[in-house]
């Protein structure tokens, strides 16, 4: 990626890059879907006076996004969206975006090669370079069965602007994804390719990209970036980025300065403030989004947030500790003795004089999570140094999604200890 502001988008290297090429054949590659982790969808709530089910991601209404420019002119491009109504799919702007006068050709897919697998064409009926999002409306049929039955709009949320880390979840269909299919061969003999599904869970760093005005998603990178001048993330944009079961931003760019770990995505609850009135009328009846920006979810004042684990009990079983020991033995700062010493010795003192003592792993990292819960504030400070050590990896995803739901478990006992 050039250098100063230029931003990736993870349908390309750069903001607004040619379309990509399908390798090897002229026919759009087929792919399947890619997902960065969540929760388990909770029971409704209220949003501006809207009341709906929570029913969160349903890998059905994931749409992969084809679109090519009139006539077969240049590279197409592809994107992911989701389908909020039983016409209508969101996606990114950009991933449907042409020069001036031209109308792209849109088909949308879903459920590649499975058996409810269908396609049907669309077009642009909102695109706003602005905020980033597009509204696509199907013209061809529905077919009948699961496809045709009423399809409810999501449930539209938003996330506390505070000192929050928030576990999220999006499905998409990222270039990193291709595959080569060796049953079906193309015309000269060689196999044809699609991208394969990625369920990949995430973590939503609150206060990152402030000045952008978007979400940063931390998720497990790909191994490798083999294309220095094509992010392995493009054909991710215009993924549905959802939290507790609620839909709350689309995923949008790939700074390639922040690592392969980490992705932007739009916020919901920013298209209030960028899209003009007859915009989001039309998103909110066609995508079922509220009339007026959701409400976040409120923290109990002066409880950590859901990041935190400084709020657990100091009595907390050892069952209860399973789950999150398990995912920090795994780590490699962890199961080093000598790592996990320095580890130790960047935090609490008390917590430092717990240096491993015994051959097996496990019954220390239980005792030094039991001495942390002693001194409150320890643990969280042992789970950020334990980041620092590691960097971007699915083990440190894994201990992220176990401290999130160790936390959520407990934070109705919260106390004033």
């Amino acid at each position: 990626m050039g250098g100063g502001d230029r931003r990736g988008r993870p349908d390309g290297g750069q903001r607004h890059p040619p379309g990509e090429a399908d390798a090897r054949s002229a026919h759009p590659q087929r792919r399947r879907t890619c997902a960065v982790g969540g929760r388990r969808p909770g029971r409704g709530r209220a949003l501006s006076g809207v009341t709906r089910a929570r029913r969160g991601l349903e890998p059905a209404r994931v749409a992969e996004v084809l679109v090519r420019r009139p006539e077969g002119r240049g590279a197409g491009r592809r994107g992911s969206g989701y389908r909020v109504g039983p016409s209508y799919v969101l996606t990114a702007a950009h991933v449907v975006r042409t020069a001036e006068g031209e109308r792209p050709q849109v088909h949308v897919r879903f459920e590649a090669d499975r058996p409810d697998e269908w396609t049907a064409p669309a077009r642009v009926v909102l695109a706003s370079e602005k905020a980033d999002v597009a509204l696509l409306e199907l013209t061809g049929p529905v077919p009948p069965g699961v496809h045709a039955a009423g399809t409810e709009p999501p449930a539209y949320g938003a996330v506390p602007d505070t000192d929050e880390l928030l576990p999220c979840s999006a499905l998409g269909f990222p270039r990193f994804k291709l595959r080569e299919d060796r049953m079906r061969r193309l015309d000269d003999g060689s196999p044809s390719q699609y991208r394969d599904s990625c369920h990949a869970t995430g973590m939503i760093s609150v206060l990152s990209n402030r000045r952008e005005g978007t979400l940063e998603l931390a998720v497990t990178p790909p191994e490798s970036d083999p294309e220095p001048d094509r992010s392995p993330w493009a054909g991710m944009s215009g993924a549905a980025v959802w939290h507790d079961g609620t839909l709350i931003g689309l995923v949008s760019a790939h700074h390639r300065s922040d690592g392969l770990g980490r992705l932007a995505a739009v916020r919901v609850d920013r298209w209030y403030e960028l899209l003009p009135r007859a915009d989001l009328t039309l998103l909110h009846r066609h995508a079922g989004l509220p009339t007026s920006p959701p409400e976040p979810a409120a923290l109990t004042p002066g409880t950590a947030g859901p990041g935190s684990l400084a709020h657990l009990p100091d009595d907390l079983p050892l069952r209860e500790l399973d789950a999150l020991v398990s995912a920090l033995t795994a780590l490699p700062t962890v199961s080093d003795r000598t790592t996990l010493a320095l580890v130790l010795g960047s935090i609490d003192p008390v917590i430092a004089a717990m240096s491993p003592r015994s051959p097996a792993l496990r019954p220390d990292v239980f005792g030094i999570l039991r001495t942390c819960l002693r001194y409150r504030g320890t643990l969280d400070q042992l789970i950020e140094a334990i980041r620092l050590m590691e960097g971007d990896s699915a083990g440190v995803a894994r201990m992220n999604t176990e401290a999130v739901e160790l936390s959520r478990r407990h934070r109705g006992g919260d106390d004033d200890r």
